[in-house]
Order: structure tokens, then sequence, then C-alpha cells
């Protein structure tokens, strides 16, 4: 109940309060499948000046002309602003594509061959260099556990135990 409404708050701050400059970051240990999936839910304008800005490149990601182009930079910069650790393992993200969801986008990126989790340990500067006022909300699930942590610029580390 308490996740429910957690996440329908969060959705309400995305669609009203914008100049509100938070991501949620959801890592769900899928343990069939031995993978961790991530998603990544931004500001649509907010990642594309971020992308912009990194690439130094005109972008329009809601018509993009070059949507290979779009898919690049989004892998690159998540590379380089995204790090997971798990269980002392540094773990690659194999980027799978976006989705256009009204004013905000997902990302998704999965990290294959999991087959336990216990430990992630994230450092995370994601949008830092577009807005100091950055949030960045992560929901780690997995061995039936649920939890959340608000990483707030300057903040780049958080550690969950599952």
């Amino acid at each position: 109940m308490v996740n429910s409404l957690f996440n329908w708050l969060l959705i309400g701050c995305l669609t009203i309060l914008h100049p509100f400059y938070v991501s949620k970051i959801e890592l769900n240990h899928n343990a069939k499948d031995k993978t961790v999936e991530v998603s990544i839910r931004v500001f649509t304008d907010d990642i594309e000046l971020t992308l912009e800005k990194f690439s130094n490149t005109s972008l329009d990601i809601i018509h993009p002309k070059n949507p290979a182009l779009i898919d690049s930079l989004l892998n690159k910069y998540l590379q380089a602003k995204l790090k997971i650790n798990i269980d002392n393992q540094y773990q690659p993200m194999h980027y799978i594509g976006y989705e256009i969801n009204r004013e905000s986008i997902w990302i998704y990126l999965e990290i294959p061959t999991i087959t336990k989790l216990k430990k992630v340990n994230i450092n995370c500067n994601f949008l830092y260099e577009y807005q100091q006022e950055q949030i960045n909300i992560f929901q780690v699930k997995a061995n039936g556990k649920d939890k959340s942590y608000q990483l707030t610029n300057p903040n780049t580390h958080v550690v969950f135990e599952m």
C-alpha cells in the first residue's frame, strides 16, 4: 500500500510540479530470467537538454530524425552516469531502448546473468550537470523485498542490502 501511494505521489509530482527535477530508477531482479531489469523514468525535456549538452548536438527525442543516434547517446550517457555493482562485482548494463509516455520517457537496460542479488552498490550522477536540484529516486526489488532511496545532488552513492 505504501509503495502504491509513493508511486502515485511521484507520478503526481512528475506531471504537476515540473520544474521539479526528478528521475525514478528501478532495479528489478528477475530471478526466473537471471537478470536485473533497469527502468529509468525522466522528463523528456530534461534528458533531451542533457543529451544535447553531453553530445553538443541538437536533438528531438519525441520526433527523432535519427532514432539510432538517440539510442546511441542514451546508452553512452547512461554508461557514463550510472554504475551498478552487484555483490561486489561491477555489472555492465545492456541498453534495450526507450519509449515516450506523455511528458516523460522510459529508458530500459538489462544486466544479464544475475542468479542472486544480495547487495547493490550504486554510483549515479544522472542529470546532475543539468540541474543542481536533481533528485534520483531509486527503487530496488529483489528476494521479495522492495527498498527505496532518494539520492539528491551532489550525493552519488547508495547501497542496498537485500
